[in-house]
């Protein structure tokens, strides 16, 4: 058999394959949200959120932001809002117990977390990605603070990508939550139990 048919064939193949994968995709995504709200449902979880949709979506704020200044800041537009309160409504109709909510305190993350209205908003550093200047010093006491959660409910977190990523490994989507069950002490600070998308 020549080279460029067995390519053809070896082509065809992979084609196949990324089609099946394809196709079963959106039932992995459901199940895998189904087990998270299951577990966030038993409590002694952590849900990790991203904060909703804030355009444009990729990097920081503009220059010269300030933290005390919503208006130099990227915020949540309708959709965001949107976003927030579906979830809400999704641990309501879960019957998730949450007893205790924190937020870094950019406005994009708070207003998320109020506008969920599951329970009365923290805010806290340990929430924010670590400057350069100073680094792993928020992600030692985020570890800390999700190794250490027992519950009996829920604990939410409302962050941004970049302080989930150097946790998990993982570049979550806008208002995208990541359940973890807690590990304790030492090592890795919890397991993920469950990745739930974006509300639509």
């Amino acid at each position: 058999m020549s080279q460029s048919r067995v390519r053809w064939k070896l082509g065809r193949l992979l084609i196949s394959l990324f089609s099946l994968l394809l196709m079963a995709a959106p039932g992995a995504v459901a199940g895998d949200a189904e087990s998270a709200w299951t577990a966030l449902a038993q409590g002694g979880h952590v849900a990790l959120i991203r904060h909703g949709n804030a355009p444009p979506g990729r990097g920081g704020d503009p220059p010269g932001f300030r933290i005390d200044d919503r208006q130099t800041q990227r915020n949540l537009d309708e959709l965001g809002r949107q976003q927030a309160r579906a979830l809400g409504e999704a641990f309501r109709k879960y019957g998730v117990r949450v007893d205790r909510v924190l937020a870094s305190p950019w406005c994009r993350c708070l207003d998320t977390a109020r506008l969920m209205a599951v329970g009365q908003v923290e805010s806290s550093w340990a929430l924010v990605p670590d400057p350069a200047s100073s680094p792993l010093a928020r992600l030692a006491e985020l570890k800390a603070l999700v190794s250490g959660w027992r519950g009996p409910g829920t604990l939410v977190l409302v962050a941004h990508a970049l302080t989930v990523r150097p946790l998990l490994g993982i570049l979550p989507e806008q208002a995208e939550t990541l359940v973890l069950k807690p590990r304790g002490p030492g090592g890795a600070a919890a397991d993920i139990v469950g990745r739930i998308p974006t509300p639509q």
